[in-house]
């Protein structure tokens, strides 16, 4: 059981103290950055499965809750010479709500995170291939300097003559970190297809295991309290639960609804109301003296 709750929902204990901080004016919203993370899902013999990463206990953001691959936007990301296949950046732009070169960082950084942390990359030599197997010195090699940002993605792409490509993403969703979160982010999720012959490895230096689980399987082991998630992984695993293929859950993506999700605090009576619009089950009560309930 997670923070004493039912649930696997992730509350730092921190939270009612800077909840309150910030009702009453005494807390300053962090400016939140930009970031990607992607459910990517493979076939099964009754539906997909997702790669999920459990972050390290130490992590101090998040330590031991279950996520998905995914990280921060380089600014390099911003870069106009990627090589690019799939929607156009103004199509992304549409999409994502924002500029061209905003839209390009966003993908980069989904395409990116995916290949550093799970060692799967969607990319390929034409706009109509994908690389097959990414393993070996020479991947680990440009790979590790990704992370260590010794080489910017456009210049990855450009050395192993590939083009990224944004047709096998879907963006499905964006959450926006609270208010009253010492790190913020503004992150879009999406999804894709494990491509054929790719395998995903642990390649985070965040996590300290992975797993390939169905996405109704690993819902009901957070509603059981065995494993614990932040509020946008859990609602965009349950939203994942009707599809039957990768591809089913692919061609839904255009159609879904982009609109940041932003949780609000609000002060009624002696207590603070914790809620995240359109998602329910995550409301919380705090006392003004206490803990949540």
């Amino acid at each position: 059981m997670a923070n004493g709750q039912s649930n696997g929902q992730w509350f730092p204990p921190e939270w009612p103290d800077r909840i309150r901080a910030l009702a009453d004016g005494t807390l300053t919203p962090v400016v939140p950055k930009r970031a990607a993370t992607v459910m990517l899902l493979k076939d099964g013999p009754v539906s997909p499965s997702v790669h999920m990463l459990r972050r390290s206990a130490s992590m101090a953001f998040a330590g031991g809750a279950y996520a998905y691959p995914g990280g921060g936007v380089d600014p390099r990301d911003d870069e106009h010479h990627i090589r690019w296949a799939g929607p156009t950046r103004a199509w992304w732009a549409e999409r994502l709500g924002g500029d061209e070169t905003s839209a390009q960082a966003v993908v980069c950084a989904a395409v990116r995170e995916t290949y550093e942390e799970a060692g799967v990359l969607l990319a390929g030599r034409t706009p109509e291939t994908v690389v097959g197997d990414t393993t070996g010195d020479d991947w680990e090699a440009d790979r590790a300097a990704l992370v260590a940002r010794d080489l910017s993605f456009a210049e990855f792409l450009d050395r192993r003559g590939l083009v990224l490509r944004s047709d096998l993403l879907g963006a499905w969703a964006r959450w926006i970190t609270p208010e009253f979160e010492t790190r913020r982010y503004d992150t879009w999720f999406f999804v894709a297809a494990l491509p054929e012959g790719q395998r995903t490895r642990n390649a985070s230096t965040e996590a300290d295991r992975t797993v390939w689980i169905r996405p109704a399987d690993a819902a009901a082991s957070y509603d059981r309290g065995e494993l614990l998630m932040m509020p946008p992984t859990i609602a965009t695993l349950r939203q994942l639960v009707p599809y039957g293929t990768a591809a089913e859950a692919l061609a839904a993506a255009p159609a879904r609804d982009l609109t940041p999700v932003l949780a609000r605090a609000r002060l009624e009576k002696d207590e603070v109301v914790l809620s995240w619009p359109g998602h329910d089950e995550f409301t919380k009560h705090i006392p003004t003296g206490g803990a949540p309930a």
